[in-house]
């Protein structure tokens, strides 16, 4: 246990909201489509362009064919074996009409589709057609600039749509996390209520409400049990100890005593404990000496530890005198019982910190915090593992921090530091 107060969710890379990731993922599948569908209606609108030349150069050079065998003029442009004509036309061996595309530019004329046909009778030479798709091929170039421009108009409306409506998701989700947040740091009281739409986050929210529901009612169960076992436990203790006390001096008596009194503190422990959980606890606060406190308490402990005040008679402090001797006392003994000596109990400002030589804290005490009736690793002792519990019930109950940590050279360390 590192601290007194709720453990934080662990810090990683900075996180990027949800809301911008489903609006990046918006705009890609937008430029996606945008492409896809632009990419398919340019390549069409090709095809459809060059298509449509092919069927006027043919209907072209048949026209003009026809007049050249009944006049042997040449008329709608058709020329006989003109230089520009694509190899794959200039020797044809049948009477079939022909089509080539020719993809050069020149001086802003081009490309063209080119259809020819052989004479016949003409010694092999070749009546052809062009047909220039350059007025076209700018038609076609300016609906892709119209659909690019108007890509990005729907994509600069369309972002903005879906940073607000991703927003709304996100701060819904945003709810649930934070309502599981103070659930896991201990507020079974929180809940999310109710969350508008039926979709899946609403069912989020209501299992999480559900869940805290089932969890409190667990906790409260587990509570009220160790509260009844302790009250219950309290009169025959109580009177076991008297009639320990009747007997007659001896190393046996004496032993049947201690174990009589440790059963007492236990109990006594556990209805602390139950208290603290119900919140039936109020603090009763004053202004008192901070080092002055610490010492009696430490005084009854009855135990050899040092104390230092580094402040030299600081101002008084307003806490709760009984439960912060409660607090310190109960770290001096986990010192003393689980470390090793020397102990040392250091007062500096508002601040208290408690020192031993021993194995330190386990690390799985460091990570999940005391638990009840588990001490940790087994060369820090045995107990029944109430005191850090107690220890840190009082200290949240004081609005005080309470932090475990082990010391760079060796021992566990124990800070309360008394808030203003």
């Amino acid at each position: 246990m590192r601290q007194a107060r709720p453990r934080s969710r662990p810090r990683g890379p900075a996180r990027v909201p949800l809301r911008w990731k489903i609006a990046a993922l918006a705009a890609a599948t937008a430029c996606l489509v945008t492409a896809v569908v632009g990419v398919l209606v340019h390549v069409w609108s090709a095809r459809d362009i060059r298509e449509r030349a092919e069927a006027e150069a043919f209907n072209t050079l048949y026209s003009a064919m026809e007049t050249y065998r009944r006049t042997g003029t040449l008329t709608g442009g058709a020329e006989l074996d003109p230089a520009e004509l694509p190899a794959e036309l200039r020797h044809l061996s049948d009477r079939d009409r022909h089509t080539a595309y020719d993809g050069r530019i020149d001086n802003n004329v081009g490309p063209r589709v080119w259809a020819a046909q052989r004479v016949p009778g003409g010694g092999g030479r070749v009546l052809a057609t062009r047909v220039n798709m350059s007025s076209e091929l700018h038609t076609l170039r300016r609906l892709d600039v119209v659909m690019v421009v108007a890509s990005l108009v729907a994509l600069a409306a369309a972002t903005p749509l879906t940073v607000y409506g991703a927003g709304l998701l996100g701060r819904r989700l945003r709810r649930v996390s934070e309502t599981a947040d103070r659930i896991s740091t201990g507020d079974l009281d929180a809940r999310t209520g109710h969350t508008k739409g039926r979709d899946e986050v609403a069912d989020i929210a209501a299992t999480v409400d559900l869940m805290a529901d089932s969890l409190s009612r667990r906790l409260r169960t587990e509570r009220q049990f160790t509260a009844d076992v302790a009250h219950e436990l309290r009169t025959p203790v109580g009177g076991l100890l008297a009639a320990a006390d009747l007997l007659p001096s001896g190393e046996t008596e004496d032993q049947l005593r201690a174990r009589v009194r440790d059963l007492r503190d236990l109990v006594e422990d556990l209805l602390e404990v139950s208290r603290l959980d119900a919140g039936a606890e109020q603090p009763v606060r004053a202004r008192v000496p901070l080092a002055e406190v610490v010492a009696d308490a430490v005084a009854r402990t009855g135990l050899d530890t040092e104390v230092r005040d580094v402040t030299g008679g600081a101002e008084p402090v307003e806490t709760d005198p009984r439960r912060l001797e409660r607090i310190v006392g109960n770290l001096v003994v986990n010192a003393h019982r689980h470390g090793g000596t020397p102990v040392r109990v250091t007062v500096g400002g508002r601040t208290v910190v408690v020192r031993d030589h021993g194995p330190g804290f386990p690390d799985e005490l460091l990570r999940d915090g005391p638990r009840r009736f588990h001490t940790g690793a087994k060369e820090r002792g045995s107990g029944h593992g109430l005191g850090l519990t107690i220890a840190l019930g009082q200290a949240r109950l004081l609005g005080a921090e309470l932090r475990l940590a082990n010391a760079p050279d060796g021992g566990a360390v124990a800070t309360l530091r008394l808030h203003d």
